[in-house]
């Protein structure tokens, strides 16, 4: 049964929407980015493709931090639905139940990799949601959410000093695999999972047999080198994308770090730097007493 829509009212809704999607071919698969048309109300939010396997991710920060919080209060919540797979529940519980292990331990494999690139004295809340809508049964949904948490991040225009890529690495008879299917994990003598930037590893984990050091060193880097791409793909899609009108009160002070931060952020939320450079208001207080420059807004 057809929409209803004419081609001319299928642009139209692209164009109001602001529909973005980009794909690439890693691992034998089909990973795709796309944005603009659910959850638009959150800072950022990406619908992750891989294989058959989607996941959507959103994240979304306060527009303020609260004074009395001295740390970042940043939650992630992964959560995985039957309906995913088909399934209803039945019997007594009809309901979803609390967070699984798995969802609890694939929640802190996202933390760990994007906790320490926010800049330090951010202190906004921010939420990180992501959830499986379908699964297809053979790629894991793991490092498809750590990937779209990314790019959902890197698009909502906090100080996040990414983006990053992640990976998983088999290992069988003297060869590595790259995002193994789910129904062969169980056979391989190593299941490592490796996230980290364009500049280095933030992440390792990993479940192995004996191996030597070299194999599990060789593992790592087969991993970060494969990753690339996936970075590579978010800067593209973040290009377009990227929320370069933040309204966020993000407390920045007067060190190089800082200043780092600054230039990420322009870098890789406007494909014209010198436009936004040019919009950027910042004052700079005493550094001595690290007091705050400003925060940024209405860019």
């Amino acid at each position: 049964m057809g929409t209803g829509f004419t081609p001319r009212q299928k642009k139209e809704e692209n164009y109001m929407f602001n529909i973005v999607k980009k794909s690439i071919e890693w691992g034998g698969k089909t990973l795709t980015l796309e944005t603009g048309k659910i959850a638009r109300q959150a800072g950022g939010s990406v619908m992750v493709s891989y294989g058959g396997t989607t996941v959507l991710c959103n994240s979304t920060s306060a527009k303020s931090a609260n004074p009395d919080v001295d740390f970042f209060p940043l939650t992630v919540n992964y959560q995985e639905k039957y309906y995913a797979s088909g399934k209803i529940p039945g019997g007594f519980f009809r309901r979803e139940g609390r967070p699984t292990e798995r969802e609890t331990l694939i929640s802190r494999l996202i933390d760990r990799p994007i906790r320490p690139l926010f800049h330090e004295k951010f202190k906004n809340e921010t939420q990180v949601v992501a959830t499986v809508l379908e699964h297809d049964l053979e790629n894991e949904s793991d490092i498809a959410a750590l990937v779209g948490v990314s790019a959902a991040i890197t698009i909502s225009g906090v100080p996040f000093l990414g983006p990053i890529g992640g990976a998983r690495v088999g290992y069988k008879d003297g060869e590595y695999i790259l995002n193994p299917a789910m129904d062969t994990i169980g056979e391989l003598d190593l299941d490592l999972i490796v996230a980290g930037t364009k500049q280095g590893v933030l992440m390792v984990e990993s479940e192995a047999s004996e191996l030597s050091e070299e194999i599990m060193l060789g593992a790592v880097e087969f991993g970060a080198n494969a990753y690339q791409e996936v970075i590579d793909l978010i800067i593209d899609f973040a290009s377009p994308t990227a929320d370069t009108r933040s309204c966020l009160e993000i407390i920045l002070y007067a060190d190089s770090r800082s200043l780092r931060a600054m230039s990420a952020i322009i870098d890789l939320t406007s494909p014209s730097h010198s436009s936004v450079s040019a919009s950027f208001q910042a004052s700079f207080a005493d550094s001595s007493d690290k007091s705050i420059i400003k925060s940024i807004t209405s860019w």
